[in-house]
């Protein structure tokens, strides 16, 4: 008899937990969804920056590289590959434009940039 009546008592409990509010709305949700496409994309950005400023431009003539054939290759690294050139990328801008780098060694930046990104594609293509 106690079970039946402790089995029909348990209905009963569950109905208030049912009607709580969820802990994350899905406006919330949404935006953590949408995160980490804005976090790549911002990457993205900077080292794009770094790669199609007047230096990067100047670095990439005298090294002979295409600037779209890298811009290509961006795209193809991986979240944390990318998140650490983007690192880089704004670190030498903004040490170059606080005199504390030259131009030239914005420009060895620049191209070892370059070759970081060509060999981790050319990797990741085996």
């Amino acid at each position: 008899m106690a079970v039946c009546v402790g089995a029909a008592g348990s209905p009963a409990r569950t109905q208030p937990q049912e009607k709580q509010q969820h802990v994350v709305t899905l406006d919330e949700l949404n935006k953590q969804a949408v995160r980490p496409a804005e976090t790549r994309q911002a990457n993205e950005d900077a080292v794009r920056h770094l790669l199609s400023s007047d230096a990067g431009q100047k670095a990439l003539k005298s090294a002979k590289v295409d600037y779209q054939r890298v811009d290509k290759a961006i795209a193809q690294l991986s979240d944390e590959e990318l998140a650490k050139l983007a690192d880089r990328s704004r670190q030498a801008e903004n040490d170059f434009a606080a005199g504390l780098i030259s131009a030239k060694t914005l420009a060895y930046i620049i191209l070892a940039t370059v070759v970081i990104v060509v060999i981790i594609v050319l990797v990741s293509k085996i």
